[in-house]
C-alpha cells in the first residue's frame, strides 16, 4: 500500500487499516516508525494533534493518543494490541501535515512525486 494514497484520501482509511493489520508485527512496527518520520518530513505540529486524534476515530485516552498530546512518537514500541490504534493516528497526522504543506509550499505544483499521485478508483474505471 501507497501510504501517500491512503494519506491524500485516494484509498479508504479502512483499506489501510485492513492493510496493516495485515502486516506482521514487526512490520506493523517499521510501518510506524516510517510514519513517525513522514509526519516530521511534512511538518506537523502539536496544533494537529486533536484533529488528528478526532480524525483518527480513537479516543482522547488510548494510550497513542495521550503520548502524541505530550508531543512522544514512540508508538512503535507499544504493545501489540495498540499499534492499529497507533497507525490510524499517525495517518491522520501526517494527513493534516501534508495537507497544509501541499496548500503552503505546493499550490503552484511541484516536483513531488508522492504529491502528484493519480486516484487509484478513478484509474481502474
Amino acid at each position: 500500500m501507497a501510504l501517500n494514497e491512503l494519506v491524500q484520501g485516494l484509498r479508504p482509511a479502512a483499506e489501510g487499516v485492513d492493510w496493516f493489520e495485515g502486516l506482521s508485527e514487526d512490520e506493523q512496527r517499521k510501518v510506524l516508525r516510517a510514519l513517525v518520520e513522514f509526519c516530521g518530513q511534512a511538518r506537523a505540529c502539536e496544533d494537529d494533534v486533536p484533529e488528528s486524534i478526532a480524525r483518527s476515530g480513537i479516543r482522547p485516552t488510548h494510550t497513542p493518543a495521550v503520548m502524541l498530546t505530550k508531543w512522544r512518537f514512540g508508538m512503535a514500541a507499544l504493545p501489540a494490541h495498540e499499534l492499529a490504534k497507533s497507525f490510524r493516528l499517525l495517518v491522520a497526522l501526517f494527513s493534516i501535515a501534508d495537507a497544509r504543506r501541499r496548500i503552503l509550499h505546493c499550490a503552484d505544483g511541484c516536483g513531488h512525486e508522492w504529491h502528484n499521485l493519480s486516484d487509484p478508483q478513478r484509474d481502474a474505471t
